[in-house]
C-alpha cells in the first residue's frame, strides 16, 4: 500500500509521521440555458503527508502517487523551519459505525444522470418557458486511506450524490436566479422534489414589491441561515479562540443564543453528506453539542489547537470544519411564521457576504433572492435591499423556529446541514 511505504520512508529520519491518502472518482454532468454544457469524468488521488522531526512539524502533498521520495523529501525539508509540535499522533480506538456507502451508485451510468437533469429542466421549462434552465448531476466514488507511524490504520469507502436545479429569467434590465439542490451518500434523490422547490422559489418571485428602509422582522429560510452560521463557525473555531480573536472565548457554558436554540454537529447521520467515522487526522468522530438551548456548549478543534489549548481535539479535522449541523426543530409551522408578520421579510440568499466583520457577528450585505412579507402573506420578490445587523444578537432574539426542516447541501460549502425556518424579532433594512 502507498501510506505503508510512505511512512516507511519517512521514519527514516521522522520521529513521527502521518498520512492520508485520497482517491476520488467523478462523474458530472451539467446544464446551462436549457442546454447540456458538459458530461465529464475524471479520477484524481490526493496524498498529504505530515511528519515530527525533533518536535518540529513538516507538511508536504502530491496527486502523483508514484512520487513517494518527493513527498517526503518535502515534508522532511519543511520540518527544518516548521512550526513546534504541540501535539502526539493518536493511537488506534475503535470507531462508530456510520452508513456513508451505497453501491447501487457504482451502477449509475453517465445517460441516465443526462435524463435526471433533462427531466429537471423540462419541469422548470412547463412552469415558465422564459426560464433558462440548468442541472447538475455530480457523483463521486471515494476510497479515504488514513495512516501513521502509531500503528493506525483506517480506510472507508464514500459515496456521494448531488443533484441540482434553477435557472435565470431576464426580463429587460431583471435578472433572477433561483434554484435549489441536495447531497447526500445514497442514490435516492427525489428529483421531481429538487425541480419543485426551484419552481417554487420562481413561483414567489413573480412579482416585484417594493420595500421601505426601516427595522423589521425577518424570517430567514433554511439556505439563508448561512449568514448567521458564518459568524458561529468562526468564532467557535479553536484557533480563532486561542488568538483571542473571537468574541466568545469567555462564553463557554454560558447562553449566547434564544433558549429555544439547539445546535449540534453530528458526523454520524446515516448516508449524511457530511458524514464519516474519522477525520483527516485519524481523530474519530464524534458528536459534539455546539448550542444547547442557548448555550455554548463547545469550540471546535483540530490535534494541533487543541494541544495548545490543553483539550481533546473535536475530530473536525485540520481545517476545524463543522460535518453535519443539526439544528432542532421548534414548535411554529412556516405558514404560522408567515401570518404572524405585518411587514416583513423571508429572505433565501446573499450575494457574497458583503461588508462587516464577521468573526464578531456584523453584516452588512445585499439580498440575493428574498421576498416581502404583508399582512401575513408573501407578496412578490424585493430588489435592491440590504440586510445589517449583528448574527450574535440576531441569534439571540429568535421569534420563533419553524418545526418544518430543510437539508441545506452546497458543493462548495465545507459543511451541510439540516435547518429550519428561522424567524429574529428585527434587522435593520436599506432599500435603494
Amino acid at each position: 500500500m502507498i501510506s505503508e511505504k510512505i511512512i516507511q520512508k519517512a521514519l527514516e529520519k521522522a520521529q513521527d509521521a502521518q498520512v492520508t491518502v485520497v482517491t476520488r472518482e467523478t462523474s458530472a454532468v451539467d446544464f446551462e440555458n436549457n442546454r447540456l454544457k458538459s458530461a465529464e469524468a475524471s479520477q484524481r488521488t490526493n496524498i498529504d503527508l505530515k511528519v515530527i522531526v525533533d518536535g518540529k512539524v513538516g507538511i508536504s502533498s502530491t496527486t502523483d502517487p508514484g512520487e513517494i521520495e518527493g513527498v517526503v523529501e518535502r515534508a522532511l525539508e519543511a520540518a527544518q523551519f516548521g512550526s513546534e509540535a504541540h501535539f502526539e499522533l493518536p493511537e488506534p480506538q475503535d470507531l462508530k459505525t456510520v452508513e456513508i456507502f451505497d453501491p447501487s451508485l457504482l451502477s449509475l451510468e453517465k445517460t441516465e444522470m443526462i435524463h435526471m437533469g433533462q427531466q429537471m429542466m423540462e419541469m422548470i421549462k412547463a412552469y415558465n418557458p422564459e426560464i433558462l434552465a440548468g442541472a447538475q448531476v455530480n457523483k463521486v466514488i471515494s476510497k479515504i486511506q488514513y495512516a501513521n507511524s502509531k500503528g493506525v490504520r483506517y480506510s472507508a469507502d464514500h459515496t456521494d450524490f448531488y443533484i441540482g436545479a434553477g435557472g435565470n429569467l431576464i426580463r429587460g434590465t431583471d435578472v433572477l436566479f433561483a434554484g435549489n439542490g441536495f447531497g447526500q451518500k445514497k442514490r435516492d434523490i427525489d428529483t421531481e422534489e429538487i425541480a419543485s422547490k426551484a419552481i417554487e422559489l420562481f413561483r414567489k418571485a413573480e412579482n416585484i414589491v417594493p420595500v421601505k428602509s426601516g427595522e423589521m422582522p425577518v424570517i430567514f429560510m433554511p439556505e439563508g441561515l448561512l449568514l448567521l452560521l458564518l459568524s458561529l463557525g468562526l468564532a467557535t473555531d479553536g484557533k480563532n479562540v486561542l488568538l483571542g480573536a473571537s468574541p466568545l472565548q469567555e462564553k463557554l457554558g454560558k447562553k449566547i443564543a434564544d433558549s429555544r436554540l439547539t445546535i449540534v454537529d453530528d458526523p454520524l447521520v446515516q448516508f449524511g453528506p457530511g458524514s464519516s467515522a474519522f477525520d483527516d487526522e485519524g481523530t474519530p468522530r464524534q458528536i459534539t453539542p455546539i448550542i444547547e438551548n442557548g448555550i455554548l456548549k463547545n469550540f471546535i478543534y483540530d490535534r494541533d489547537t487543541a494541544g495548545r489549548a490543553g483539550v481533546e481535539p473535536t475530530g473536525h479535522g485540520s481545517n476545524r470544519n463543522w460535518t453535519n449541523l443539526m439544528i432542532n426543530s421548534g414548535e411554529t409551522s412556516y405558514d404560522e411564521m408567515i401570518h404572524s408578520i405585518e411587514n416583513g421579510l423571508l429572505v433565501n440568499d446573499f450575494l457574497g457576504m458583503g461588508q462587516g466583520n464577521p468573526i464578531n457577528g456584523e453584516f452588512s450585505v445585499n439580498v440575493f433572492l428574498g421576498y416581502k412579507i404583508e399582512d401575513g402573506k408573501v407578496t412578490g420578490r424585493i430588489k435592491d435591499v440590504m440586510l445589517s445587523g449583528n448574527a450574535f444578537t440576531a441569534l439571540d432574539n429568535i421569534t420563533a423556529i419553524s418545526k418544518e426542516r430543510e437539508w441545506v447541501v452546497n458543493p462548495y460549502l465545507d459543511f451541510s446541514g439540516f435547518f429550519p425556518y428561522l424567524q429574529v424579532e428585527k434587522l435593520s433594512v436599506t432599500a435603494k
